[in-house]
């Protein structure tokens, strides 16, 4: 099984590249600078903050069973619903939303029946909660689950599952060291996920243990 993951020089990403490696899995993962990729992983040098530049690395890596959108940002400093900033807001988007959606079109003209979409967002995407502190993170994950869910719709008649994943608060540079979960764990649960789930469960958001949670 080959895997394409974003963002794989680090937390939640590194260890699913590493795990998946174990497991006997062929693994492509994008760094945003050269030789930043754990030992094993195809690399390719790209850059989630240049959207228009990932609809060509579907020629880059050979037909993909899985793709994990993993990269992704906290936002700005200041992002609260009074005190915006607008430039990071906008970045918040590109990379946490437009940027899944670009890297599936990538690989999907040469994805076959059977592949396989996973779109990390967050708990503080669920529209249950009203806290605004980090609204602009929150809204880039709202809107990214939209997004994937209208794919999964899309993608049905081809025989490709979209999916959702809550990770959960995690240990990493963006969770801080309070987190609740190690990434290793997580990355544990998210890799069988992907090796089980197919397309009768497309267009759902899944917790990291593979029970479903609200939207």
């Amino acid at each position: 099984m080959h895997l394409l993951i974003t963002g794989v020089s680090r937390g939640i990403g590194l260890a699913l590249a590493v795990q998946a490696m174990a497991r006997g899995w062929d693994v492509t993962g994008t760094v945003r600078r050269a030789g930043a990729a754990p030992a094993g992983v195809r690399e390719i040098v790209a850059d989630m903050h240049e959207v228009e530049s990932l609809h060509s690395l579907g020629a880059k890596v050979a037909p993909v069973d899985v793709l994990i959108n993993n990269a992704g940002v906290i936002g700005p400093a200041r992002q609260s619903a009074l005190d915006m900033d607008f430039a990071g807001f906008a970045e918040t988007l590109r990379v946490n939303t437009l940027a899944p959606l670009a890297m599936a079109q990538a690989v999907v003209p040469a994805m076959h029946a059977g592949g396989r979409i996973l779109t990390l967002s967050s708990q503080m995407a669920w529209m249950g909660y009203a806290k605004s502190d980090r609204i602009a993170y929150r809204a880039s994950k709202a809107a990214v689950n939209k997004l994937m869910q209208g794919l999964a719709t899309d993608l049905r008649p081809r025989g490709i599952a979209v999916l959702l994943i809550d990770p959960g608060w995690v240990r990493t540079d963006m969770g801080g060291p309070a987190a609740e979960h190690d990434p290793q764990p997580v990355a544990a649960g998210i890799l069988e996920i992907a090796a089980r789930e197919g397309l009768a469960d497309t267009g759902r958001f899944l917790r990291w243990t593979g029970e479903e949670r609200d939207f």
